[in-house]
């Protein structure tokens, strides 16, 4: 008697078909991970343009009027402590000629 392996195909046949149904849903599954990362990347680049670079300029042009500032400060107590060594110099001058020897 030769054996049947009718059930055994129709078995293998079903696996087979499963497998290149997976085959496919794992093909979609990345197609469409690729397409959500296409959109969100240009919803990055679109959120980027409209409301973080406008920020990054009011950023960048407060922080060059505060570098302005500072300069300008720093400026001013470089002349106010220069003052003040003189003024502290002529000071002990004076000091030293009036109990000197």
């Amino acid at each position: 008697m030769a054996p049947d392996f009718s059930t055994t195909n129709a078995l293998l046949g079903i696996m087979a078909v499963v497998s290149v149904l997976e085959a496919l849903a794992l093909i979609a599954l990345i197609g469409g991970g690729l397409l959500f990362y296409r959109r969100l990347t240009q919803l990055i680049t679109g959120i980027e343009e409209r409301q973080i670079a406008p920020v990054t300029a009011r950023v960048t042009s407060i922080l060059d009027d505060v570098k302005g500032v500072s300069a300008a400060v720093r400026g001013a107590a470089d002349v106010a402590d220069s003052s003040v060594r003189w003024g502290l110099a002529w000071l002990l001058r004076r000091v030293r000629r009036s109990f000197g020897p």
